[in-house]
């Protein structure tokens, strides 16, 4: 008998061993691992730890200094990023991999002049100083903009142009998926900026069911934020489906009853942040995950 209980004893103590050591092991791998996303793991933080969580420092940064130009509008600074001009395969590219959708397709060459970009979304203090009030459901200053229309942003825009004196617009469906893919400096990942999207996106599995404050994620290649997830944004193109011809400068299908979308939203699963992805949504309605960038 006293064997026995021994016995059992000592299998008690071993079994106790292998679990703390399987749950150590465990934790490590989770927390040295590149993409880790914290939907799988999720820690407790408050809103002042948000910005650091899941973040691996080596991935994702622009490897160059972008040139920036600075605007104000009534006292609210803004940044745009220049993107050169250059040629690239626009639509469900090979990294994109099954997440892809057909609306992607057929893969093409489009070829685009220079030109500027928002450094981030539009921020609800930019649009509060042109516009004299904030239509978002969740409030904050430097949060993206957001329940704006497609025909709201045209108002904004031309408003924001007569304080300027500037030509701001939407970007083209092309313009956007070619800042989003890092322009001339792209290094072929699946998001803007990374392969591992809790890098570089506030989305699903990271947000907290919640938009964040612009640019708390890392940048892309070109020193652009937030191409992927916090928000849709809205293009200035029709949607229509892709041609696999080569094109210079296409500004999308002469009319139609909706209007092209962005990047994803920290409301969508993560599929939903790659570059190549496509929405479309009536021009007369917006969301609390649609806003917009600018383009110049």
């Amino acid at each position: 008998m006293k064997m026995g209980i021994n016995m059992k004893r000592i299998f008690t103590v071993v079994l106790i061993a292998l679990l703390s050591c399987t749950i150590a092991c465990a934790q490590g791998s989770d927390s040295m691992r590149p993409g880790h996303e914290p939907g799988h793991n999720k820690p407790s933080v408050n809103n002042s730890q948000k910005t650091k969580v899941g973040i691996s420092p080596t991935i994702g940064k622009a490897n160059y200094t972008p040139n920036v130009k600075t605007f104000y509008a009534n006292g609210v600074s803004f940044e745009m990023v220049e993107v050169r001009g250059g040629t690239f395969r626009m639509g469900a590219t090979s990294e994109q991999g099954e997440g892809a959708t057909s609306d992607a397709k057929p893969v093409h060459s489009v070829t685009l002049s220079g030109y500027f970009i928002g450094k981030t979304e539009v921020t609800q203090a930019l649009w509060q100083a042109v516009m004299g009030s904030n239509p978002s459901e969740f409030t904050g200053d430097e949060l993206p903009v957001e329940c704006v229309s497609w025909n709201d942003c045209q108002e904004f825009i031309r408003k924001l142009n007569a304080l300027t004196g500037q030509n701001f617009r939407l970007p083209t469906e092309a313009e956007w998926e070619f800042a989003c893919r890092g322009g001339n400096n792209s290094r072929g990942y699946k998001y803007s900026g990374s392969n591992y999207i809790v890098n570089v996106a506030w989305y699903e599995d990271n947000s907290g069911s919640e938009p964040h404050p612009v640019s708390t994620r890392l940048p892309n290649e070109l020193g652009i934020y937030d191409m992927s997830g916090n928000v849709w944004e809205w293009c200035s193109d029709w949607h229509g489906e892709y041609s696999g011809e080569a094109q210079t400068n296409p500004a999308g299908p002469y009319d139609g009853y909706r209007r092209i979308g962005r990047g994803g939203s920290w409301r969508d699963r993560l599929d939903d942040c790659l570059s190549a992805i496509r929405s479309a949504g009536s021009p007369d309605k917006g969301s609390c995950v649609l806003g917009l960038r600018l383009a110049l």
